[in-house]
């Protein structure tokens, strides 16, 4: 059964990622990278997310392309595994040179979006740089921190250089349902999550797109009332 006849209303696109770690794989990882590639391009996903990196921290670039091959014609986009890399906007630029790579998540190359601002409107300006006006560009999507605090901020901030996606968990830890708790076993997480659960919440999400969509709406508003002004700048009064 293929994805869309599953979850219809909904656009996939699958991480693939052998392993935790660094992102630096060895060749029988690329070899398993590439076969859930083709197994999940079978089911009708949009896509997949993908980062490979070399030792030196700068993106592997013969790797990347035989991963972007695999997956063309479907979308791909490079992960945060850009965050890690030496050099943010020569990163970049190999990520564009590579070619048939739709969009980059990244925090800004920092601990989060909202501390990395002045970084992520570097990269949109040098993605413009590179790219002038192409319809089939490189899209910058923000992610790390982007929550109904932030959004506004960043919509704000970011929108005027090209902002047009987010990507946001909209997660929180939930209480377990577990009455019985063995004490000195654990599951590989901190201390005390160790019995939480991580789950998407609804309302977050809500809140979030529905801040997002009021500074939109906000900066375009604004946008129209200043070229009104500029074409009439001596409007008839009322009186």
């Amino acid at each position: 059964m293929e994805v869309e006849e599953v979850i219809p209303s909904l656009l996939i696109e699958i991480m693939v990622r052998p392993r935790v770690g660094d992102f630096r794989y060895t060749s029988q990882e690329i070899e398993v990278m590439l076969e859930d590639i083709a197994y999940f391009k079978e089911l009708g996903v949009r896509g997949f997310v993908v980062g490979v990196l070399t030792e030196q921290g700068s993106v592997d670039i013969d790797i990347m392309k035989r991963l972007v091959d695999r997956i063309l014609p479907l979308e791909v986009c490079f992960h945060r595994a850009f965050d890690m890399t030496k050099d943010p906007v020569q990163a970049l630029e190999d990520i564009i040179e590579i070619g048939g790579i739709s969009r980059l998540l990244t925090s800004g190359h920092g601990k989060s979006v909202p501390e990395s601002l002045g970084t992520l409107e570097l990269l949109f300006k040098t993605a413009k740089r590179l790219q002038g006006d192409a319809v089939w560009g490189l899209t910058i999507m923000p992610g790390g921190g982007v929550n109904r605090n932030s959004i506004t901020t960043i919509v704000q901030q970011l929108l005027p250089r090209g902002l047009r996606e987010i990507h946001l968990s909209g997660g929180r830890w939930n209480n377990s349902a577990m009455q019985f708790k063995r004490e000195g076993m654990g599951f590989g997480a901190s201390v005390e999550r160790e019995w939480a659960v991580w789950a998407t919440s609804k309302k977050e999400v809500y809140r979030v797109r529905e801040a997002a969509d009021f500074a939109w709406d906000e900066y375009w508003d604004g946008i129209s009332e200043s070229e009104s002004e500029e074409a009439d700048p001596n409007p008839p009064s009322n009186a």
